[in-house]
């Protein structure tokens, strides 16, 4: 308001078209007065406006350098333009001249948006300067370096976003720019003394105050942005805090059950006054604000639900009709809806509600996208962990479908020739081959003691033994204080091949160690025999289809354990010919899971 005032009285008294008939240096002291008080006023409408564009969306999306097509470069463009063409109608008339604040906008807009938005905006602001003055005293010279500076501001823009000082970077290059604007006024307006006194009357204070600006602009939109940075940052830990605490659920599967845990951890760790979810055809879980009358089970009623589900694409309302909740004490006001997907297919729905309209910020719709995409990431999971547990399962089914019927008949034969000659013998081992069968056909848990293991492992041997008498020994060397659950039938089968592969083809037989060790962090599980080894040739070939037929057990374990505990723990295996071979697999500690959660 001062300011206004001081101009209203210079202009009143002609102190801008005096005819030096006072003292020169009063009257350029009361000019450069002017000048500066005028620009000063400029530069409060500069910030007001670098205010109100850091609200736009395009020019966040510019500031980050993302997503900037040509058409948002146009549009950009044309913003910056008419921010120079502004600071043209707020310049005062000087000797037939304007002080201006024109290049702010520009050369703003070539920093941030590189050089085809600083030329562009730099030609729209100087042919508007010529096109109101055409062959006014400076109106060439001023177009021509106004879409210098643009060019200039343009082609700083990549050292410009390399720099951690970006407002004093704006400063020092805005002053050289306002240099260059002086020395083309100096070239190109003439007759050249005049175009000297304007220069020495405007050059100062345009330099001074358009670069002022042009750092002010600079710094407030990037405080604006760090502020905003921070706050994601802030929602974004918080997502992820969300997404630790609700991983252990939607692992399990999405439903009502899993929805419901899931929209307790996120209404206690946020602001939203209710948290709700849905499938494709109902509620599955609501807290807070409305559950009163937004039921479990209750169909899903709102339009907007469903045109989520339809479309893919969330949706944010605003009021309490636009939910379009029937009940009339509701007092949910408005709410982001977020699609939950599998392989692009939307299966529900994650609904955040607040109690007062017009409350969603970018903020709490940054963190409801980031959520349904973390849940629908853990869903997909959720999905491929059942898949490879039914497959675990099935390789498990026919493993023991190929195992029993030859190790049954067998067996069988065996104890038929001991029922007349060793009864007792005979009725052991029918008591072995209950045990094995009776083991066997229980394996349905995920995991089991070592002991038991053992001994349904026992029972397989002591019938081996009675097929193959003194040619096979077997010896376990497992600490009794060993603290260690394991996948069922995990080790019979590298047992087995001990035995068939390594022993009974060697002419006097041998032994086989089954041995357990406490490591630090696993329990290493070893099946040592001194058999008649392997080349190194077939060891690698193994594991590959073509020898699946003699390898279906081994490889069935390989991939259970890979499958459970991941790559690095399959099976290892050391042998050499006609010395043995060496089997070994690492079980981690504390792996037995947590059916209570």
């Amino acid at each position: 308001m001062l300011v206004r005032i001081f101009y209203k009285y210079v202009s009143e008294n002609n102190i801008i078209d005096i005819k030096y008939n006072h003292d020169k240096s009063e009257e350029v002291f009361k000019l450069l007065l002017t000048i500066f008080s005028n620009l000063v006023d400029s530069v409060g409408l500069t910030i007001l406006l670098a205010y109100i564009i850091s609200k736009l969306k395009l020019f966040r999306n510019l500031f980050s350098k993302r997503n900037i097509s040509i058409k948002d470069k146009i549009v950009l463009s044309i913003i910056f333009g008419v921010f120079g063409i502004i600071g043209t109608y707020r310049g005062i008339p000087i000797k037939g001249a304007l002080a201006n604040s024109r290049v702010i906008g520009v050369f703003v807009g070539g920093l941030l948006g590189g050089p085809f938005v600083g030329i562009a905006s730099g030609l729209i602001a100087g042919l508007h300067r010529w096109s109101i003055d055409i062959g006014g005293f400076t109106a060439l010279a001023c177009a021509i370096s106004t879409t210098v500076e643009g060019m200039m501001s343009g082609f700083l823009s990549k050292k410009f976003y390399r720099d951690s000082n970006k407002w004093l970077f704006a400063l020092t290059m805005g002053m050289i720019a306002e240099g260059i604007q002086m020395v083309i006024i100096l070239l190109v307006a003439k007759p050249f003394s005049a175009s000297l006194e304007l220069v020495e009357l405007i050059g100062i204070p345009m330099i001074v105050a358009n670069s002022i600006g042009i750092s002010i602009f600079i710094a407030i939109t990037e405080s604006m942005f760090k502020d905003q940075e921070r706050a994601a940052a802030y929602q974004a830990q918080i997502a992820l805090r969300i997404a630790n605490k609700t991983l252990q659920y939607f692992r399990k599967g999405f439903n009502s059950e899993t929805a419901l845990e899931t929209a307790k951890i996120i209404r206690n760790m946020t602001e939203v006054k209710a948290v709700a979810f849905t499938d494709s055809e109902k509620i599955i879980a609501h807290v807070g604000l409305g559950e009163d009358h937004h039921k479990v089970g209750d169909e899903i009623m709102t339009n907007l639900t469903r045109e989520v589900i339809k479309t893919g694409v969330y949706r944010v309302a605003e009021s309490k009709e636009q939910i379009g909740c029937s009940f009339k004490k509701c007092e949910l006001r408005s709410a982001i809806i977020v699609p939950l997907k599998e392989k692009n297919q939307t299966i529900g729905t994650l609904k955040l509600y607040k109690s007062e309209a017009n409350s969603i910020s970018q903020v709490d719709l940054e963190l409801a996208l980031g959520l349904g995409l973390l849940f629908s990431t853990q869903i997909e999971l959720s999905k491929i962990d059942y898949q490879s547990e039914l497959l675990a399962k099935a390789e498990l089914k026919a493993l023991q479908a190929q195992i029993n019927p030859h190790f049954l008949f067998n067996a069988i034969n065996t104890i038929v020739s001991f029922v007349r000659i060793k009864p007792e013998k005979a009725r052991e081992l029918l008591i072995h081959l209950g045990a094995y069968f009776r083991k066997n056909l229980q394996q349905n848990e995920d995991e089991v003691e070592l002991a038991k293991e053992i001994e349904h492992i026992n029972s397989y041997v002591e019938i081996e033994k009675a097929r193959f008498g003194e040619k096979l020994t077997v010896v376990y060397s497992i600490p009794e204080d060993i603290d260690c659950f394991l996948p069922p039938l995990i080790l019979q089968p590298i047992v087995e091949n001990a035995i068939k592969h390594g022993i009974l083809e060697k002419i006097e037989g041998g032994t086989i160690e089954i041995k357990a060790i406490n490591d630090e962090n696993d329990t290493k599980l070893i099946v040592k025999d001194n058999g008649v080894g392997m080349s190194k040739e077939y060891i690698n070939s193994i594991f590959n289809k073509k020898n699946e037929n003699d390898s279906i057990g081994i490889i069935n374990v390989n991939n259970r354990l890979k499958n459970k505990y991941g790559e690095e723990y399959a099976l290892i295996i050391q042998s050499e010919l006609n010395v043995g071979t060496t089997v070994m697999m690492r079980i981690p500690k504390n792996q037995r899971r947590n059916f209570d959660d």
